[in-house]
């Protein structure tokens, strides 16, 4: 554990700036770079669909959201796709949709099994809290690592924003993930409305104790066509803070620069990486597809290739040509 932990109050770190904010990411990416090496592993992302039954107050996908086109993309469409422009720095592929069982019993499943028999690309999944069978399917099929973030550590909180179902369901899929050869990343928001800095520690606190494998933290963005659209967005300090903390809590975890942190700051997704993050990932949707995948806004930054490798090499490191999943398994 860090030094810095006895010298200040995790709460002074998450608003730490000038000398404090330098040294506490200089000790993060040390960190990472003692245990990972100064290399960023690389990912893509395809977003398969943008159905879901929940309705959490601070995605734009939401099921009461009218407004947004509903689009649930094909096995076959996206396997021919990844053929034609997967980009030759990934090494792992993220598949992610909002929580839409249809998608992940018709699409998601022979998707996997096709690509685990074809390829050795690590698969990764974002599916939401599904059924335990579902997830025993999606394994058996060559699932690997499975990402099921839990927003806010604090069960009032949870259920104050719509997060999907409980938070104590969103902890019982984490154990049960983990036990039956899953690995497992989760993660939470900073900055959504009435989040204290006191629901700030429980989270923190929640995810050190949870049985993980990758930690991540998205800056707060108001989404649109939500109950939180007219909120003010976050400086960005508290969430490019909480990545060295997640770090230096816990140095064998894989924490993405996620790209919201562009939104936050010009230069958010370089910075996420010079305070500790150690996963870059490509956007791979079609772009017919992709200004309809609303977490937040239509107008997100879309990191491509391009964008994430020279953020990689602006903070100082590489990209890695080992597979994140892979190298997991080795630690």
């Amino acid at each position: 554990m860090s030094s810095l932990f006895n010298q200040y109050r995790v709460e002074e770190l998450l608003l730490a700036t000038g000398t404090l904010q330098k040294r506490l990411w200089q000790e993060a990416g040390e960190l990472r770079d003692a245990v990972f090496g100064k290399e960023v592993f690389i990912r893509g992302v395809i977003e398969v669909s943008n159905f879901c039954r929940q309705n959490c107050d601070y995605c734009g996908m939401r099921r009461d959201n009218q407004k947004l086109d509903r689009y649930r993309m094909n096995s076959d469409e996206i396997f021919d796709h990844l053929q034609s422009i997967l980009p030759a720095s990934v090494r792992d592929i993220n598949f992610q949709t909002g929580e839409d069982v249809v998608a992940v019993r018709e699409t998601i499943l022979p998707l996997v099994r096709r690509i685990k028999k074809e390829s050795r690309l690590g698969i990764s999944l974002c599916l939401g809290t599904l059924e335990s069978k579902d997830y025993d399917q999606l394994r058996e099929a060559g699932g690997e690592y499975y990402i099921i973030k839990i927003e806010s550590g604090n069960e009032a909180h949870f259920k104050a924003i719509h997060a999907p179902g409980t938070l104590a369901k969103r902890i019982e899929a984490i154990h049960y993930l983990a036990t039956t050869g899953w690995q497992v990343s989760s993660g939470f928001i900073a900055g959504l409305p009435d989040q204290t800095k006191e629901h700030f520690l429980e989270t923190l606190n929640l995810l050190h104790r949870l049985p993980l494998r990758g930690t991540s933290v998205s800056p707060f963005i108001p989404g649109e066509n939500t109950p939180y659209e007219g909120a003010g967005v976050m400086s960005g300090v508290e969430a490019l803070n909480s990545v060295a903390i997640l770090r230096l809590q816990n140095p064998d975890r894989i924490i993405p620069a996620v790209s919201a942190f562009n939104i936050v700051h010009e230069e958010g997704y370089r910075l996420a990486l010079e305070a500790g993050a150690n996963l870059g990932t490509i956007n791979l949707t079609p772009e017919r597809q992709r200004e309809d995948y609303q977490l937040y806004t239509k107008h997100r930054v879309i990191m491509n290739q391009e964008r994430v490798l020279k953020a990689i090499e602006k903070a100082g490191l590489t990209p890695s040509e080992k597979s994140m999943i892979r190298f997991l398994k080795k630690i």
